[in-house]
């Protein structure tokens, strides 16, 4: 088995990387045995001999498989939500937020590093802290787009936060059914039927001092 880095053994002798270094290094040899065996088949032998360290190393870093595969996920949970964030904070143009939102679920979805099962596919997802790192990419998903739905729109949060996870989970599932079915549909195309289909839908709430397009789109005082 192949050790993952460049530098990661001399001579049959570990090299000395910074502790930032190092640690990276052994997230990116976790993350291949988790992907490939899943959490419980995965065994700190295999992590350790998959970064080319020993166990002794692995275990100054990680005191043990739950805390570093736990670390995985926040890595993969805060670049994630950082990417929808970007959507919604990175153009003024509310259809291009939500191509952009659906754009970071593909992303996700698409990655030669297969981390979306890891996040939404892991075999360890009733575990609690694993559960809350779940749920806290849902739920700061939907915040990100509820706040952009409030400010634009003027709904209540209730309403807005309706919206959001209604938009949050067509994206989740849409991103998701594209990849197990083999990516039949061209992924630029992917994106594009699935955001024309969420804003049709959003967009039929008009804006912050415009008029409602009928009737039943405006709140009760």
């Amino acid at each position: 088995m192949t050790a993952v880095g460049n530098g990661s053994q001399t001579a049959g002798r570990p090299t000395r990387l910074p502790r930032s270094a190092r640690r990276k290094q052994l997230l990116a040899a976790a993350q291949e045995v988790f992907v490939a065996q899943g959490y419980h088949a995965a065994a700190m032998d295999d992590i350790a001999e998959r970064a080319g360290v020993s166990k002794p190393v692995l275990y100054q870093h990680f005191p043990g498989k739950l805390e570093l595969y736990l670390a995985l996920l926040d890595t993969h949970c805060d670049g994630f939500l950082a990417k929808v964030h970007e959507a919604m904070r990175g153009t003024s143009d509310n259809k291009e937020r939500v191509s952009g939102a659906v754009r970071a679920y593909f992303d996700f979805m698409d990655h030669e590093s297969e981390a979306f099962r890891l996040v939404f596919e892991s075999d360890l997802r009733n575990d609690p802290a694993v559960r809350q790192r779940v749920e806290r990419v849902e739920q700061g998903c939907i915040a990100a787009i509820t706040d952009t739905i409030i400010s634009d729109t003027g709904v209540s949060r209730a309403r807005a936060e309706l919206l959001a996870s209604g938009l949050v989970g067509a994206a989740e599932t849409a991103a998701q059914f594209w990849l197990a079915g083999g990516r039949q549909v061209p992924k630029a195309e992917a994106e594009a039927l699935l955001a024309a289909l969420s804003w049709r839908g959003i967009a039929s709430f008009p804006l912050q001092g415009e008029p409602a397009a009928g009737a039943g789109q405006t709140e009760s005082p």
